[in-house]
């Protein structure tokens, strides 16, 4: 279904219509409130708002992950905890050396369970239009395009544009099954899309170390690039980029 945003009588910037996959995108770069005016799409037509951006260092487009013509799969058909075992199965027969106990300590190689729902002390879209105001007037979303995709959720926009930017990882209707789990448990949106990357904002992000320690193993297993790449330890991760964050990015490589 393709619904022109145009119609619901909302004061929207010149933009584009695209049938496959269906979304509307602004013609020129957001301004920090762009996300948090196209906001009464959701209500009006089901349309969630998302800043969708270039990789402008190795000159890629984020509609290049986008296919229209893959099976057609539903989020409705994935269980989060069991997808992320099974995630989180494969990374440690993946990682499976000697300092695999190390980086994930306090943890084994057991999949420890979901991490105990977050402590909401602010409205969710409040807090994605917060977050998204903050990264575009920062420039850490050069050239973000603002987009509408119809989708029940906002965890359902990767699996509406039919995101492949994990599929070195995982595909991407599990993903948006996990992220339906994230906005139950701790309030999160998609705020962004890029090529291989996902912003969320949080609204009910891990206040004490235990609780971000909880939430720090679903991400490994979510994408355990996060980890791999940038810290030595998902203690060390947990401290650093979830405790109190209500801004969870992630990348694949």
């Amino acid at each position: 279904m393709v619904i022109n945003p145009n119609a619901l009588g909302m004061e929207i910037p010149p933009g584009s219509m695209r049938v496959q996959p269906s979304l509307w995108y602004a013609d020129e770069p957001a301004r920090p409130g762009t996300w948090a005016d196209l906001l009464p799409a959701r209500a009006g037509a089901g349309m969630q708002p998302v800043l969708l951006v270039n990789d402008e260092k190795r000159s890629v487009a984020w509609d290049q992950t986008l296919d229209a013509d893959q099976a057609p799969d539903d989020p409705d058909d994935h269980d989060p905890v069991e997808t992320l075992r099974h995630l989180w199965d494969w990374v440690q027969a993946e990682d499976g050396d000697e300092d695999d106990a190390d980086t994930i300590a306090p943890f084994t190689t057991a999949w420890p369970g979901l991490a105990p729902p977050g402590e909401l002390r602010d409205d969710p879209d409040a807090v994605a239009a917060r977050l998204a105001a903050e990264l575009v007037e920062d420039g850490r979303l050069p050239g973000a395009r603002a987009g509408l995709v119809p989708a029940r959720r906002s965890a359902d926009v990767l699996t509406s544009l039919g995101w492949l930017g994990a599929c070195n990882h995982t595909d991407t209707a599990p993903l948006s099954s996990i992220l339906r789990s994230w906005e139950d448990r701790f309030g999160i949106r998609v705020v962004a899309l890029h090529f291989d990357r996902l912003d969320l904002s949080v609204a009910a992000p891990p206040r004490t170390m235990d609780e971000a320690l909880a939430v720090a193993a679903e991400h490994h297993a979510f994408c355990p690039d996060n980890v791999w790449q940038e810290y030595e330890t998902i203690r060390e991760y947990a401290a650093e980029a979830l405790l109190g964050k209500q801004h969870w990015t992630f990348w694949w490589d």
